[in-house]
């Protein structure tokens, strides 16, 4: 929110800007317990670290539900380097093939990733999904069941959309929560500056590269 204002010409200082945050009652994030991170031997890393723009994309699935009670899920795909969201889809539900669609154009758009990461959900680890990927050369690294934290940027894109999105509004149709999705991913990957990006947003970041 400080660098928000200041892009916008205000001169404040982020102490001001946390008190009056807290004085209004908004939310502050909640601290979370730390995690421990998986280790080899010789303290090397399991995690692969994103080096450079496409090296590692990373997908999960958000749920909500529209007004008349169906479900709805909202395939989200980041990549971890640059921070940007690349998609954010509902449907009322993801089968691989459905999966491997949205990947498909995501592909034609920004280029074929090296690797993708992702939890051991069954679309992912889905036999029709882990062949399409391998003929495409791209890698799969799923993380250790039970350690969300471990897809780290798809969980802190998700957790933005739950905040500020799904809990926010009520969708009558799944027409009305896809287009209200895609207006959040543009403004997140155009507006919205993250600390690690230097203050930048993500489209930014990649034109000052």
């Amino acid at each position: 929110m400080t660098a928000l204002l200041r892009r916008s010409g205000w001169k404040v200082n982020r102490k001001r800007v946390h008190r009056i945050w807290r004085e209004q009652g908004l939310k502050v994030p909640i601290r979370q317990r730390k995690k421990s991170r998986l280790w080899l031997e010789g303290g090397r890393s399991v995690r692969l670290k994103p080096q450079r723009r496409g090296h590692v994309w990373c997908y999960d699935f958000a749920y909500e539900r529209t007004e008349d009670g169906r479900p709805a899920r909202i395939l989200t795909v980041t990549d971890e380097y640059t921070r940007e969201a690349l998609a954010a889809r509902a449907r009322r539900s993801f089968p691989s093939r459905d999966v491997i669609e949205v990947l498909q154009d995501l592909m034609l758009t920004h280029g074929t990733p090296e690797h993708i990461r992702s939890d051991n959900g069954p679309e992912f680890i889905a036999e029709e999904i882990r062949t399409w990927l391998a003929q495409n050369s791209v890698k799969t690294c799923y993380i250790k069941p039970g350690a969300p934290w471990e897809n780290a940027y798809c969980e802190s894109f998700i957790s933005r959309v739950r905040d500020e999105l799904l809990d926010r509004e009520i969708f009558f149709t799944l027409q009305e929560a896809q287009v209200m999705l895609e207006r959040f991913r543009i403004d997140y990957n155009t507006v919205r500056p993250h600390s690690a990006l230097g203050y930048m947003s993500p489209l930014e970041a990649i034109e000052a590269a």
